[in-house]
């Protein structure tokens, strides 16, 4: 557990001094911030609930470019291989770089406490889907986390890491859902399939103030699934 929290606080170090995070704080904020105002009217309920939606999706396409240095720069430059000389598992190091990863991101959602701040200056928001929807958005973006950290343990290229992590964000998030609702030639069951293996369909509860298990289970067995295959990506890097 020590290394593992040693290699976390390394990789949120090394997020907050890279500039390209910064790059991705900033437009995040700024995207968020302008879909805020888009739905924001003073005569509406005082609800998160459609902004949330479209950060899950805006989160598909702005975390992979978090994620896809944490362990092609290692590749890239060779300090993987001297890590791996270190006592530090696989799984310790997988796990390292995911959780600073994610403390990065819980930095990132915080534009969105202070729109809910704002919401409370100007109306009287219900506050239990606003806080199961920031739950959601942290399950979702712990998911997104483990698909770029099994891609960028794929190549040395942080292109090829976030094009990689991108589309599989993408199609379990937009491809999976628009299947779900737009493709009318599909039998109904195939649809409803789609819509329920999608994130928006599983985020969907979260979003409405509830928390379902199935959708807690969903986002959790994804998450160990991914972090699962970039341990086992590591690993095979030793017998090469």
């Amino acid at each position: 557990m020590y290394a593992t929290w040693t290699i976390a606080k390394r990789e949120t170090l090394s997020l907050f001094y890279a500039p390209v995070a910064y790059l991705v704080l900033g437009l995040f904020t700024f995207i968020a911030s302008m879909i805020f105002l888009g739905l924001f009217d003073s005569g509406a309920p005082a609800s998160m609930r459609n902004l949330f939606f479209w950060v899950a999706i805006l989160l598909a396409f702005v975390l992979p470019a978090v994620s896809m240095r944490l362990l092609s720069e290692e590749i890239k430059s060779g300090t993987l291989e001297l890590i791996m000389t270190a006592p530090v598992s696989d799984a310790q190091l997988v796990l390292g770089k995911w959780i600073g990863a994610l403390i990065f991101y819980l930095a990132m959602l915080s534009p969105l406490v202070l729109q809910v701040l704002i919401l409370e200056l100007h109306g009287t928001p219900d506050y239990g889907p606003i806080l199961t929807g920031l739950a959601g958005l942290v399950l979702v973006g712990a998911f997104y986390l483990a698909i770029g950290v099994f891609a960028s343990s794929l190549s040395d290229s942080q292109i090829v890491a976030y094009m990689v992590t991108a589309l599989f964000t993408g199609m379990f998030t937009v491809g999976l859902w628009m299947i779900g609702r737009s493709v009318s030639w599909l039998p109904e069951w195939s649809k409803k399939a789609c819509y329920y293996l999608s994130v928006v369909g599983q985020y969907e509860d979260f979003s409405k103030g509830l928390i379902d298990t199935s959708n807690f289970v969903y986002f959790v067995s994804l998450t160990l699934f991914f972090l699962f295959l970039a341990v086992k990506l590591v690993e095979s890097r030793r017998w090469r």
